[in-house]
C-alpha cells in the first residue's frame, strides 16, 4: 500500500505545496524562502527516511509567521493523509539526536490527539530570517495537524542552530520509528481506532 499524500493550500497569505512519501529514501526539495526553515526540514526529511517535495511562497514581506505556521499545518495534513487508518504502524517512538554540544530528546505517540509540548530553550531572536519563537509554533502546529502528541526537549547545547537543528534530527529519528510497518494489520490502539489529526 502507498503511504503518500500530496496537499495543495492556498491562503491571502500562502500558496504551498507538499508531496510526502513515508517509505523513502530521505530525497528533500524544499523551498520555504526561509533558508534555516529548509535547512531544518531537509534534515527531519533526511533522518526520517521519508521523501519530501515542499514550496511555499509567502507574505515574506510582512514577517515569516505565516510561512512558518501554514508550513507546519501542510505538513501535518500531509503526514496524516499518509498515515491512512494507522494500521500496522509501530506508533509509539522515542529518540535522541546530539549535534555537537546540542543533545534532544523525542518522544511520539500517534495518537490522533495532535499537540506538542516543547522545551527547545532558544535564546536568539533569530537564526538567519528564521525567527526562533516560530520554531517551536511549526512543530505544534505539524503535531496538531498530524495527529501526534510530541514532547521535544533540547536536554543541552550552547549554540542556537545546534540546539534546533538536534530537535529537528530527534524528531525525525522518532518518527521514522513510530511510523514504521511492523507487519501486523492491526490498528495499535485498545479502542481499535486512532482518528485523523486533523484539528
Amino acid at each position: 500500500m502507498s503511504r503518500d499524500a500530496r496537499i495543495k493550500r492556498e491562503t491571502s497569505e500562502t500558496q504551498i505545496t507538499v508531496e510526502l512519501a513515508l517509505d523513502g529514501s530521505g530525497r528533500a526539495e524544499i523551498d520555504t524562502g526561509i533558508g534555516f526553515l529548509d535547512h531544518l526540514l531537509s534534515a527531519l526529511t533526511r533522518h526520517g527516511g521519508f521523501d519530501l517535495t515542499l514550496t511555499c511562497r509567502g507574505d515574506l514581506e510582512i514577517d515569516d509567521h505565516h510561512t512558518v505556521e501554514d508550513c507546519g499545518i501542510v505538513l501535518g495534513t500531509a503526514l496524516d493523509e499518509a498515515l491512512g487508518d494507522r494500521r500496522g504502524i509501530a506508533r509509539f517512538a522515542s529518540a535522541f539526536a546530539p549535534l555537537d554540544e546540542a543533545l534532544a530528546r523525542a518522544v511520539v505517540d500517534i495518537s490522533g490527539r495532535g499537540a506538542g509540548y516543547l522545551l527547545l530553550d532558544l535564546q536568539r531572536e533569530s537564526i538567519g530570517a528564521l525567527s526562533t519563537e516560530n520554531i517551536p509554533h511549526f512543530l505544534d502546529s505539524m503535531a496538531r495537524h498530524a495527529g501526534i502528541t510530541l514532547h521535544l526537549d533540547v536536554l543541552k547545547g550552547a549554540n542556537d542552530h545546534h540546539r534546533a537543528e538536534a530537535a529537528f534530527k530527534a524528531l525525525a529519528l522518532a518518527l521514522r520509528e513510530a511510523v514504521a510497518l511492523t507487519g501486523g494489520s492491526e490498528v495499535p490502539s485498545t479502542k481499535g481506532i486512532i482518528d485523523g489529526g486533523r484539528p
